[in-house]
């Protein structure tokens, strides 16, 4: 594992936002969600498609809040523009779990 410095993690804006749509994204090789995360007023409302079909549905996501990295460029994934990065963890079986708060925080809040 390489070690970064506290200026690196500092310029990393993990931050918390609320899952507030979610649709199917049929297009993409893997199968995966194209998700609207609201991060607050400072940073407003990104896109990203994240691959968590597995152990997720629609109806599991909406009002979901997720920790994502807010300052990635866009990134183009087949038809859509990826705005943030959602974060997840593989479980023993190989399927995705997102990474969430595990009690209610603001959106737009930075992890320190």
């Amino acid at each position: 594992m390489e070690e970064i410095s506290w200026s690196d993690f500092e310029k990393i804006e993990l931050r918390t936002g609320t899952i507030i749509g979610v649709n199917e994204f049929p297009e993409v090789h893997n199968p995966a969600y194209k998700l609207e995360i609201d991060f607050g007023k400072e940073i407003g409302v990104r896109s990203s498609s994240a691959q968590i079909t597995d152990l997720y549905n629609l109806g599991d996501l909406k009002g979901k809040q997720v920790l994502a990295i807010a300052n990635f460029p866009a990134k183009q994934i087949g038809t859509f523009m990826s705005e943030c990065l959602v974060t997840r963890f593989p479980n023993q079986n190989g399927n995705v779990v997102l990474a969430v708060p595990d009690k209610k925080v603001p959106n737009g809040m930075k992890l320190f």
